[in-house]
């Protein structure tokens, strides 16, 4: 060693090693109330509550939550809380609420079942603490408080699902609601004689979003939703409580309505009071047996709001129990322009000659359940649709049942395709237990004349279908 290197081995030896010391802080407990706030938004509430037995300084932490989600279906130290369990729960955190905003409330009932007025008083509770977003869920009878609900201007968001009875005032205006979705209410007209004639009128200024399933109208009066931002409009109605038949219409006023679906027996008339934006639309009508002496009248008002949609770029159509009774829907329906996807059930064959040829830039049909009725002669010698010629692209035959009928039809079609790029043949559930040879019917479509030279053919499994 020399002796530069023995110098710098007595330095470092001269050199006292300091100790570090580690000082643990409680960061999370020095954050700011916002911030705290935040975090525990993510813990469910019983959990956030027992935070109070961490230190002195979490006592009170858990009441700056703004967002109360209460679910009976809680475990309570690995085990779930009994009826009195959840009820004592619940009460006491309100109890620490009494003077303060919440910004979003839910509640889920799945578990047992609960006085109507407890539960009264718990909405009531929450909508007079200025809520901006309240989820309720309960699968029993239950009143809501309507004169608190249609008084909570600070309201944004309500979800509403269960058998509820909610009474509709004459008019309504809830300033600041941007999304309604319900389910399984029963609307209820708060009238009197004096006023039992007026329409109803809900008026909501920035409502983007409205989705109503399996809710019912119990009444005759109209309905007119004044909405002039809303996007999306989704229906599900039916009325199959009444054996009287409706004459109630309801009513949309927007010009910003992109996405339209109804669903239900259409017993109330639709009226969509300016439809020309709405690009994606869904009709599924289904008639009860015991109501086809209303078949003619729902033919009218389905023929009516097809006509209200015809600009639309996707359309579902979904009608069981009524094209063997109505068979006019089709006719004399406006030219959809725009359309390019077009899905479609339980069809006549002249129907869907009748909107192929309203259709004539339509790329995509997709068929469901096979055609009836089809005549192969007439078929041979009826006029193309433009679309078959110039644009169909993609045919999708889901439902195929193997028979003549869908036979013919699919001849049809590889015969006047030009553009056709893919067909998708699914075979009905029920061929899987008959003795149809699909090798043979898949050999004998293969076989069929293509007019165009680059479509391919698949099919699916009928296990999978």
């Amino acid at each position: 060693m020399n002796s530069k290197d023995e110098t710098m081995d007595d330095t470092t030896k001269q050199v006292p090693i300091e100790k570090t010391t580690v000082i643990e802080r409680d960061m999370i407990s020095s954050l700011h109330e916002s911030i705290l706030d935040h975090i525990l938004s993510f813990l469910p509430i019983i959990e956030t509550v027992r935070t109070c037995v961490l230190s002195t300084r979490w006592i009170d932490v858990w009441t700056l939550i703004t967002n109360l989600h209460f679910d009976d279906s809680f475990n309570y130290f690995d085990k779930k809380m009994d009826k009195q369990q959840f009820v004592n729960f619940v009460e006491k955190v309100f109890l620490q609420f009494t003077n303060s905003s919440i910004k979003s409330f839910s509640l889920c009932l799945t578990c047992y079942q609960y006085e109507a007025l407890l539960i009264n008083e718990w909405i009531s509770f929450i909508l007079e603490r200025r809520v901006q977003k309240i989820h309720i869920q309960y699968a029993n009878k239950l009143f809501i408080p309507s004169k608190s609900l249609f008084s909570c201007n600070s309201l944004v968001e309500l979800v509403l699902q269960g058998r509820f009875n909610l009474t509709l005032p004459v008019s309504v205006c809830l300033p600041n609601l941007e999304n309604i979705k319900i389910s399984g209410i029963k609307l209820v007209s708060d009238f009197d004689s004096s006023n039992y004639s007026k329409d109803i009128t809900l008026s909501f200024p920035i409502l983007k979003v409205f989705e109503a399933r399996g809710c019912e109208w119990s009444t005759m009066q109209n309905i007119s939703l004044q909405v002039p931002l809303l996007e999306r409009f989704s229906l599900a109605i039916w009325n199959h409580h009444s054996n009287e038949s409706c004459k109630s219409t309801i009513k949309v006023y927007s010009s910003c309505l992109t996405d339209f679906s109804y669903e239900g027996d259409l017993e109330q008339e639709i009226l969509l009071c300016d439809s020309s934006s709405i690009r994606n639309a869904s009709v599924v009508i289904v008639i009860d047996e015991d109501k086809k002496d209303r078949i003619e009248k729902v033919g009218f008002q389905a023929h009516k709001l097809l006509r209200q949609i015809h600009e639309v770029e996707r359309l579902k159509l979904l009608f069981y129990k009524v094209l063997r009774h109505a068979n006019d829907i089709f006719t004399n329906l406006p030219t959809f322009g725009r359309l390019t996807y077009l899905q479609l059930n339980e069809v006549t064959y002249e129907a869907l000659l009748q909107l192929l040829h309203n259709s004539p830039i339509l790329n995509t049909l997709v068929l469901l359940n096979g055609v009836s009725d089809l005549n192969k002669d007439v078929l041979s010698f009826a006029i193309v649709p433009h679309c078959i010629l110039s644009s169909l692209k993609v045919f999708q035959f889901k439902g195929f049942n193997a028979n003549e009928h869908d036979l013919c039809l699919v001849k049809f079609v590889m015969k006047n395709a030009a553009t056709l790029e893919k067909i998708t043949i699914s075979p009905a559930f029920w061929l899987r237990y008959t003795d149809i040879d699909m090798e043979k019917v898949k050999e004998e479509i293969l076989s069929l004349p293509k007019c165009s030279s680059f479509c391919m053919i698949e099919f699916s499994d009928i296990s999978t279908s």
